[in-house]
């Protein structure tokens, strides 16, 4: 009996082999590929015949895993259509280093069984108003969005939702943005469930994954807590996915195969065809429209718990107020603080940049330090004592022979968290100061800094974004944004939803416990229009604005886009090939080619960097029309092409 194979590696299709054995849809094999022996799945169609004569070779054995479903199958096909993948590297990110784990021993799994004491809350009426609703038609698919104030309580509600899916016998899946940190999450669904869930990311041990792996493949697992990998996992039984916090730009994957996490989710549940939460304080601009076109339901939480008041904000206009030479804080904030620390508040200054100084130039020769792979300045790490390329990793040392005369006279353009934390130091010598960022916060100690921070053991936090994503810091009631007008640079169509998710997420983090809080803003600009529009309590405002911008430009929800990037070693050669291939595909594309142009960042890894962007309806034909032009492209030696449907960065 002939049978299609796909296996894990670049080809758009399975293979044909033999089989003496009783093969089915979803069945995981081991197959002789080349000199090796690979692991593949029965997929649901042959590849597409051609004339070659080839010998087909045997399947050496089944492997004692349940079958992937063919709903799985089906969404992991329609994925590599969206977004222009190989269907075997698809494959791949569903097993496990290229592999399937067989069937563990039953008590394997007892970890994640253990009956611990449970903490049952009472909900709110609000509460109970969301979760009725949330739980309409959870026997199959829709989305539902649970919108709510930071500090509402919105995790209990989905955790509510999620016992009712589980006491059925089916599974659930959590999708967390920054899944480094979980202590806290994880502390508080067991508190819930009474049982400990399995947490996957990048950072979980072999031995874990296969645990895992397993475990869901046979639905002795009931819960997954991930990041955006854990959409993959074989789930036999998948009854729920939420999304938190599903308006972060992290669930976006732009390095090697690029998908974005949340709207794959809403894919599978629908392939599933079972229910999804998006969760989220201040939606994204695609979930904002799908609420508005009746796509997806909504809930609302208004009140936050025991009734605490939103942080109040104030500006602090830098004209009126001098800073000191080589600070960053005036006068007036550090009064405000001292205020604060004076009540026992805790407080955090919040910069969104890491490390001491973005910028480090010669004083007599005036060269910038900058990445030699990279076209961007190194940042200084003083923590570290090196420079630093955020985008390769490059390392330099600060000591630089000068064309001038001797070494470099260093002088340090702006601040980092590192700076400002020094700056800090200075002004309160007596107070227990911490660091939070992805620097110092994704090491083992870091459940232990969290601990500290949470018991008020940290009196004043210097953070960057890491730190506004639905972390529960009970005495925090003062936040200095120190540079407000840093975030409102740039040129990303996104800025300004970023900034609104940003600033509400941020501020969400002050006050939770009831006591007064305020967040204070320093800033250059005259027109303070732009922070009061930021910190509206009511966000659909500056939504449905950016809503009616966007559909004027034809941006993003109302049209797509597809970013090519081209990278080559030769600048000139790079740029000849970017017109050819836009002169080649634009004929044949239901959609506007705009570019070729160099990518801001025109250098990476040694590699520079052209861009198009592909504009057109939003219907799999801007794709399949594509990926069918390209297959007859052939670019010159030297040139790689990657593809990235949707952006979200346009680096």
């Amino acid at each position: 009996m002939k049978v299609p194979i796909l296996l894990p590696n670049i080809f758009n299709h399975p293979f044909t082999y033999e089989s003496q054995l009783k093969l089915k849809i979803g069945d995981y094999v081991v197959v002789p590929f080349g000199k090796s022996k690979i692991t593949g799945v029965v997929w649901d169609e042959f590849e597409k015949k051609n004339n070659k004569k080839f010998k087909v070779k045997n399947v050496l054995k089944k492997l004692d895993v349940s079958p992937l479903k063919k709903t799985t199958i089906k969404f992991l096909n329609w994925f590599a259509e969206y977004n222009m993948i190989p269907k075997g590297m698809v494959l791949k990110l569903l097993l496990l280093s290229s592999n399937a784990v067989e069937r563990l021993q039953k008590d394997a799994y007892e970890i994640f069984d253990k009956n611990i004491k449970k903490n049952s809350p009472l909900l709110s009426e609000e509460q109970n108003k969301s979760l009725k609703k949330m739980n309409i038609s959870n026997e199959e698919f829709r989305v539902h969005v649970l919108q709510g104030t930071t500090g509402s309580g919105k995790t209990i509600v989905y955790f509510s939702a999620l016992k009712e899916i589980m006491n059925k016998g089916l599974q659930g899946l959590i999708l967390l943005p920054e899944i480094g940190l979980t202590s806290q999450f994880e502390k508080k669904f067991t508190e819930f469930f009474g049982i400990i869930p399995a947490v996957w990311h990048s950072g979980v041990s072999k031995k874990k994954k296969k645990l895992i792996w397993s475990g869901v493949a046979t639905g002795e697992i009931k819960v997954v807590i991930g990041a955006r990998s854990s959409l993959f996992l074989p789930f036999r039984k998948l009854g729920l996915i939420i999304v938190d916090e599903e308006h972060d730009q992290s669930y976006k994957q732009d390095e090697g195969i690029t998908y974005n996490a949340r709207d794959m989710a809403i894919s599978r549940a629908s392939f599933e065809n079972i229910p999804i939460n998006l969760v989220t304080a201040v939606p994204s601009i695609e979930t904002f429209e799908n609420i508005k076109k009746g796509k997806y339901s909504i809930s609302r939480l208004k009140q936050r718990y025991q009734n605490a008041a939103m942080p109040n904000f104030e500006i602090i206009n830098l004209n009126e107020t001098k800073l000191e030479k080589q600070s960053w804080l005036s006068k007036k904030i550090i009064d405000k603080v001292n205020f604060h620390l004076n009540k026992n508040d805790q407080v955090l200054f919040f910069l969104n940049r890491r490390g001491f100084s973005p910028h480090v130039i010669c004083n007599k020769c005036f060269k910038s330090y900058s990445c030699p792979n990279c076209s961007i300045n190194l940042v200084y790490h003083k923590n570290k004592s090196n420079l630093l390329c955020h985008y390769c990793g490059f390392k330099a040392s600060l000591k630089r022979i000068c064309v001038k005369d001797g070494e470099c006279e260093i002088i340090f353009c702006g601040p980092g968290v590192e700076r400002i934390s020094e700056e800090v130091k200075k002004n309160f010598p007596s107070k227990k100061i911490e660091i939070f960022s992805s620097d110092t916060m994704n090491k083992k100690d870091s459940s232990v800094k969290l601990e500290k921070i949470i018991n008020n053991d940290v009196e004043i936090l210097v953070g960057t974004q890491l730190i506004s994503k639905g972390f529960h810091f009970p005495s925090l009631n003062c936040i200095v944004v120190v540079d407000i007008d840093l975030s409102s640079q740039g040129h990303d169509l996104r800025t300004a939803e970023k900034n609104l998710q940003l600033y509400h997420q941020l501020s969400g983090r002050a006050g939770r416990t009831g006591k007064p809080a305020t967040v204070y803003f320093q800033t250059f600009n005259h027109n303070t229009k732009m922070i009061s529009d930021l910190t509206n309590t009511n966000p659909d405002i500056f939504l449905n604005r950016e809503l009616d911008i966007r559909k004027k430009n034809k941006l993003p929800p109302f049209q797509r886009f597809i970013s090519l990037i081209l990278t080559g070693e030769n600048e000139e050669k790079l740029e000849k090939e970017g017109y050819k291939l836009k002169i080649f595909i634009e004929n044949k594309l239901p959609g506007k080619i705009l570019g070729p142009v160099s990518a801001p960042i025109f250098r990476l890894k040694r590699k520079y960097r052209i861009r198009l962007l592909i504009r057109g309806e939003k219907t799999l034909k801007l794709q399949n029309s594509l990926a069918s032009s390209i297959s007859k492209y052939k670019f010159q030696p030297g040139i790689k092409l990657s593809v990235d449907v949707d952006p979200i960065n346009f680096n």
